[in-house]
């Protein structure tokens, strides 16, 4: 099978400023609320360089999308809770204005790079392609990209503990029926065949047929 080869990284990629910066800032937003965070354990949890990301978090400080504390216990945690931080806004601290052509940036100075501006009809396309980009960063937050916390993950139902109320009692605390309980022997009724055998009192009183000799 032949394999396709391409001349350039790939339409509309971002390079790896946005890709790791993305990965650390998912990093800072997965420990919110947890106190500071080391370049160090980002580093060495997400395979990445430790100076690369230094170079990384400057620019995402300086866009308060993340605050430095010194000291010993310091380090980098978000400057907002991850759901009001926008995608967008990370990748724009770290890539710039989005721009798939220069004629199409967000920045209105880059238009005066391209002399075809006022003349050619092409570059609405790349605004198409610029907005639907920006459309899809504004939608998310770093909330949505924050793996799920196992202590969040509800229980399989077998494991669930169930209701003492629901638990059956144990068989020997289960009350019994009263109609199945067995009667005490002296309050059983005698039987009709009791009747037919003669009483002593009572056989004096049953005539007998003569003896023949």
């Amino acid at each position: 099978m032949t394999v396709k080869t391409f001349h350039s990284s790939g339409a509309i990629s971002f390079s790896t400023k946005g890709e790791y910066g993305v990965r650390l800032m998912v990093r800072l937003a997965a420990r919110y609320g947890r106190g500071p965070a080391s370049l160090g354990e980002i580093a060495l949890e997400e395979d990445l360089p430790r100076a690369y990301l230094e170079q990384l978090v400057m620019p995402l400080r300086e866009a308060r999308l993340v605050t430095s504390t010194r000291g010993a216990r310091g380090g980098y945690e978000l400057g907002r809770p991850p759901a009001d931080i926008r995608m967008s806004e990370v990748l724009r601290a770290l890539e710039g204005p989005l721009a798939p052509m220069i004629c199409a940036s967000e920045d209105p100075e880059h238009a005066n790079l391209c002399g075809r501006t006022g003349t050619c009809t092409v570059n609405h396309l790349w605004i198409r392609v610029r907005d639907a980009i920006a459309g899809a960063l504004d939608s998310m937050t770093l909330a949505d990209l924050v793996p799920a916390s196992p202590d969040l993950v509800p229980a399989p139902p077998d494991l669930v503990p169930a209701s003492p109320d629901l638990v059956p009692a144990p068989p020997d605390l289960v009350p019994a029926r009263p109609d199945l309980v067995p009667a005490r022997p002296d309050l059983v009724p005698a039987s009709p065949l009791i009747d037919l055998v003669p009483r002593p009192e009572t056989a004096a009183l049953i005539p007998r047929e003569p003896i023949v000799v």
